[in-house]
């Protein structure tokens, strides 16, 4: 039998998890629950003796760090497509499957999100296993959770029929409101929609034939014209722009007649809001109050409380019941536990005030490595720089400011104009204004500076490139 190809969509901003997840840094490349990543941790499950071909599908702003992330699990073949625009699931979908039915149209798929949690793998395969089996004999498999609450935070998939094997959908069922959740969670019929699918690639072909067919033409002309660009297949951004913004429950699974609901018979959890984390770390380290409180995190006479600090900052809570309080170094959430899917309407309230802290941290990842702001004024600038071993900023100039580097860790090879210099710890550069500049990691360790920036605009789009080994068109 052939092997799986696992399609992983890794393009989501992950809102409801704010302010630890973010638009330039979201819920699925962040450590939520232990050292790795959501998105490592999907990568590791999707990998084995069934498994072969790894597809992740992200944006462009995504690229390095999903490349970063993969590097640092020693994953070195994967396909990493780079959509031009985000149109939701269904293009995105389609456009990894017909990569696949262009190698074997018998091959098999399996599309999953990057950011759930399944910590049993071996139960996890061999659920897809049995789904293998179904697809192979036409049948678009779509895995199901047997609900333990009344969530109305998922969607719900209604099953034609009762009983613990592979079952016709009824329909699905969209987040529901709480009364309508407590009669789903208690008739037997009802699971809570995982949105990991498993199909034939040629039976999704033809469904979208059938039901979508206005996604073929573009979506394979977006393959067809796209280009490789430093290990990334970017699709095509004429075709994909003008492509409807549907998911692929809408465009084809809620009109196919062919799906089978299998149920996951192991642990899972989409982290869709802190009251998931929550329950998630309580499981691993359960608390008689229901105390979920991290090491810069003390809680005094506390019931039903998540205290969490993703930095320096030390939090406390006293006397607090039925909570969520998160910190950051320049944000701090606190809502009511039973509030936890209107964190998305802070996003909201913060964009719509122009505050950064919306959608930026002050952590800013480059693909050659991170900066962050440590002070800013009128007309000056602080800022921690790491910059990866082997890597490189761009050759670039800036006409409204001046810099002074001063390496605090490792050696930097860095060129001014027509010099260039070796500078070690403890040795400092200055580039003026003007002046054409590169800085680079030889070595093997990480080079860690302190950039001193003065001048009238202190902006990242002050920068005028002339090379950089990413093929950066902006400031990024």
């Amino acid at each position: 039998m052939g092997k799986i190809t696992p399609v992983l969509m890794a393009g989501g901003s992950g809102t409801r998890l704010w302010p630890v997840s973010r638009k330039s840094f979201p819920k699925q490349f962040t450590p939520l629950l232990d050292n790795g990543s959501l998105f490592q941790a999907s990568v590791q499950r999707l990998s084995g003796p069934d498994y072969s071909g790894l597809t992740v599908m992200t944006n462009a702003d995504f690229r390095f760090i999903v490349a970063e992330q993969l590097e640092q699990i020693g994953v070195n073949s994967a396909t990493v497509m780079i959509e031009p625009v985000s149109r939701n699931t269904a293009p995105a979908i389609l456009a990894a499957t017909l990569a696949v039915v262009d190698r074997d149209p018998e091959g098999l798929v399996i599309v999953a999100p990057s950011d759930h949690v399944i910590p049993d793998a071996e139960a996890f395969t061999r659920a897809v296993r049995e789904g293998a089996r179904l697809a192979r004999e036409g049948r678009i498999v779509v895995f199901g959770i047997p609900p333990d609450r009344p969530e109305t935070g998922y969607g719900y998939l209604e099953l034609a029929e009762t009983g613990d094997g592979p079952q016709p959908l009824q329909r699905f069922v969209e987040k529901p409101a709480p009364e309508q959740a407590e009669q789903m969670c208690a008739d037997g019929r009802h699971l809570w929609n995982a949105g990991i699918f498993l199909f034939r690639a040629k039976d999704m072909i033809e469904a979208f034939r059938i039901h979508a067919p206005e996604y073929l033409v573009p979506v394979q002309a977006a393959l067809d014209h796209g280009q490789t660009d430093l290990g990334f297949l970017r699709l095509a951004s004429a075709p994909w722009e003008g492509l409807p913004d549907q998911s692929i429950d809408y465009a084809v699974m809620e009109k196919a007649r062919n799906l089978s609901v299998l149920r996951l018979g192991c642990h899972w959890a989409d982290l869709g809001g802190w009251d998931a984390v929550w329950r998630e770390d309580l499981r691993h380290t359960p608390d008689e109050n229901g105390v979920v409180a991290d090491s810069n995190s003390t809680a005094i006479d506390c019931r039903n409380l998540l205290l969490r600090s993703d930095g320096d900052i030390q939090v406390v809570g006293i006397g607090l019941n039925d909570m969520m309080v998160v910190a950051t170094s320049d944000a701090v959430l606190v809502a009511g536990m039973d509030r936890a899917q209107e964190v998305r309407r802070a996003v909201g309230a913060l964009s719509a005030g122009n505050r950064k802290q919306a959608t930026a941290f002050p952590r800013d990842h480059r693909p050659w490595g991170w900066f962050e702001t440590l002070a800013l004024a009128d007309r000056f600038q602080v800022k921690r720089i790491v910059v990866k071993p082997g890597a490189s900023l761009s050759l670039q100039r800036h006409m409204h400011r001046s810099e002074h580097w001063i390496v605090v860790s490792g050696t930097a090879r860095v060129t001014i104009d027509d010099i260039r210099t070796l500078v070690t710890e403890n040795q400092s550069i200055y580039v003026p204004l003007g002046a054409a500049h590169r800085l680079e990691n030889p070595g093997k360790l990480p080079v860690i500076l302190v950039e001193v920036q003065t001048g009238s605009y202190l902006c990242e789009d002050d920068i005028t490139r002339y090379a950089d080994l990413y093929a950066r068109d902006n400031p990024a």
